[in-house]
């Protein structure tokens, strides 16, 4: 891709969620959603984002399996738009969340954002390292789950079947496409480090440490959130009953 398609599906795509997000308001909305009308209209967009660019992902690789083989060189256009599209989404987003919340409630989201903004520009101007942005995309599959959680929450369903059974798959997901993926990627830097360029070693490796840090730190609190505290509730109410 050109420098002016690039930037033509970068802004596209900002546009595409803008209009997304205005649709999205217009729609019906839970009544315990109103409180916080903004996080249901971020959260809804991010999960058609999500669904969009994990399916792409997955395609990327399916129509062209060589890509796997070399993440530095080997790309498509199919896989360089894709990169080029979420780079447009997250603009969106960094700009929804910097208009619409305090800076000490985002600031580890809009950091995450500067951080894949960067690294995946370099990507698509430079047209080198684009496997290896789509590789980070596959995340994207985990995170389905991880907003519709949000969305469930929001609409007072936390104590469904359709939650229990998305927490599971939630955890499971996070494990295989967030955490494994990051630690994929951290090795293969490494084995990688005689052919990429010291900057682009740098930053990769820092991204990579403080992601694969706020993963971390984010399974835990869906872990006690989601299945300790579960856990402790029901074995209060069997204490009760036994008394």
């Amino acid at each position: 891709m050109e420098l002016s398609s690039v930037i033509l599906t970068t802004g596209g795509s900002f546009g595409f969620f803008r209009l997304l997000n205005s649709g999205v308001s217009k729609l019906p909305m839970p009544e315990s959603a109103c409180r916080n009308a903004w996080k249901w209209r971020n959260i809804s967009t991010s999960f058609v984002h999500s669904l969009i660019t994990a399916t792409w992902a997955v395609l990327c690789f399916f129509l062209q399996p060589q890509m796997a083989e070399d993440l530095i060189e080997t790309h498509s256009v199919f896989s360089h738009a894709l990169v080029s599209f979420s780079i447009g989404y997250f603009i969106y987003d960094f700009f929804d969340m910097v208009g619409s919340q305090k800076l000490i409630q985002s600031w580890e989201l809009l950091f995450h954002h500067i951080v894949v903004i960067t690294c995946f520009g370099l990507s698509v101007l430079t047209c080198r390292y684009v496997g290896f942005a789509v590789v980070a995309l596959l995340v994207e599959i985990n995170s389905v789950f991880l907003h519709l959680r949000q969305i469930l929450r929001m609409a007072n369903m936390a104590a469904s079947t359709l939650y229990r059974v998305n927490s599971m798959i939630n955890l499971g997901t996070y494990v295989v496409f967030r955490i494994n993926t990051l630690a994929w990627m951290t090795r293969w830097l490494v084995l990688n480090r005689d052919k990429v360029p010291l900057l682009a070693y740098t930053l990769g490796s820092v991204g990579m440490a403080i992601m694969t840090a706020m993963n971390i730190v984010l399974f835990c609190r869906l872990l006690r959130s989601d299945f300790l505290k579960s856990s402790t509730r029901e074995t209060k109410k069997e204490k009760e009953k036994e008394m």
